[in-house]
């Protein structure tokens, strides 16, 4: 059986095919939404919520598509220098002390 070598590699972001000696970032990004207070006339309570569901479930929207608006995933490989842009992209900003 002869041997084959490492599968080759895109980069997820620039689409650069990356060769099998060079260094490459895998990743996993998962993105969930989340509300901490449900904005129903009324409070929410019972009736409300039924009626929200009822206008979830009979309105236009996929379903597929309000599935993605809460929860999103994604894994694959980026190159060296789509690392860098990938986490200076996610890196929080940085706090100022405000003037002095």
């Amino acid at each position: 059986m002869p041997m084959t070598g490492p599968r080759p590699k895109t980069c997820a972001a620039c689409g650069r095919a990356i060769a099998a000696h060079e260094v490459y970032y895998r990743f996993k990004l998962v993105l969930e939404g989340e509300q901490d207070v449900l904005d129903i006339p009324g409070g929410g309570e019972g009736d409300d919520l039924a009626s929200l569901v009822r206008r979830l479930e009979e309105g236009p929207e996929d379903p597929r598509e309000l599935e993605e608006q809460v929860h999103w995933e994604r894994t694959g490989v980026v190159c060296a220098g789509c690392r860098s842009v990938v986490v200076r992209t996610l890196a929080p900003a940085p706090v100022t002390a405000g003037p002095h």
